[in-house]
């Protein structure tokens, strides 16, 4: 039994994942009264927010743009204990589809299916801490836009420059009750190297530790495999933020029951948008991008599969549209 919580939850996975389904799928929007503490912050590439009656609002508006969302939660890193408190790193996959008009405009009737990393800080039963990446780029291509265009077209809906919501960045941040880092797993450690090397320009790494049939999942919804794939998408977001400063602010590792061992990563790049890469000419932009990554571990990795392990599968995400938005912001592209 966990120390705080209702009886009903037979561990903290049971708990994210029933309180999930129960708010959004079972419609008991009310619960969050109670699941999600009175003055929690939560944080989003695309602002800052406190209180759980603007998660319930958040929620309802959503839900009337997506009728029929579902969460389906793929997995739950964790941290911590009930007593001190515990931290999940959430990784769902939502289904939906596009009935209602709302904050990505009027109703497209576009099928969609995108990625979710929430990270949830609870502690006496309720969820009091947050950072949430959403898909966005995924989003809204299937809807027919370019992050891009769509960026744009937000600034104007929100009222233009001076008027529209701020993306989030460390100047905006509101500090909340948690404050740890996670834990000292060894899979953690080895996830946050690779990452560290990688954003170091040590590209070398991708060929020595990923799993040379990896299969990796990138913002924009893309899916790739193997280390070209993996290369691709790591080299265009540093290029893009050469000089960026990249920190990783939060490193799980779990080994658990028929399960891989697998680890999860909230970082960010904080800097100037001063090179070419997956956001086209640099514009001199200052840019926050809020990151997160799921990993999971094999035996094989390297280029000869003998590296004795090895990333077998990468989730990561970041919003492309908040990115797009700090950029059209600075260059007055609206």
């Amino acid at each position: 039994m966990m120390q705080g919580f209702d009886p009903k939850w037979r561990d903290f996975p049971d708990y994210i994942l029933g309180i999930t389904q129960e708010i959004w799928e079972g419609r008991g929007l009310a619960s969050l009264t109670e699941y999600y503490a009175p003055q929690i912050v939560v944080r989003m590439p695309g602002g800052v927010s406190t209180g759980n009656q603007g998660v319930i609002a958040a929620t309802m508006a959503t839900l009337s743009e997506f009728p029929d969302r579902r969460l389906l939660g793929e997995d739950v890193i964790w941290s911590g204990t009930p007593e001190a408190g515990m931290l999940s790193s959430h990784r769902i996959l939502s289904t939906a589809t596009h009935t209602g008009d709302g904050a990505f405009g009027p109703a497209t009737g576009k099928r969609l299916h995108y990625r979710v990393i929430a990270d949830c800080h609870a502690r006496g039963g309720a969820i009091d801490d947050e950072w949430l990446i959403r898909d966005n780029g995924a989003v809204v291509r299937q809807m027919g836009w370019d992050p891009r265009a769509f960026a744009r077209d937000q600034i104007a809906r929100e009222g233009g420059p001076e008027n529209c919501a701020r993306p989030f960045t460390p100047e905006t941040d509101i500090p909340g009750p948690y404050t740890g880092h996670g834990n000292t797993n060894e899979w953690g450690a080895r996830l946050a190297d690779t990452l560290t090397r990688i954003m170091a320009a040590d590209i070398a790494a991708v060929a020595q530790v990923y799993d040379r049939a990896a299969n990796l999942f990138y913002p924009g919804g893309v899916e790739t495999a193997s280390h070209d794939g993996a290369e691709r998408f790591w080299m265009g977001l540093r290029a893009a933020f050469p000089s960026a400063v990249f920190t990783i602010h939060h490193v799980i590792g779990r080994e658990d029951p028929m399960m891989p061992p697998r680890a999860a990563l909230r970082w960010s790049l904080d800097g100037t948008h001063d090179g070419w890469g997956a956001f086209g000419a640099p514009t001199g932009a200052r840019v926050h991008v809020m990151g997160a990554t799921h990993a999971e571990f094999g035996p094989w990795g390297g280029a000869d599969g003998r590296h004795g392990w090895g990333i077998r599968r990468d989730y990561t995400l970041f919003d492309e549209t908040a990115v797009w938005k700090q950029i059209a912001l600075h260059t007055g592209e609206t």
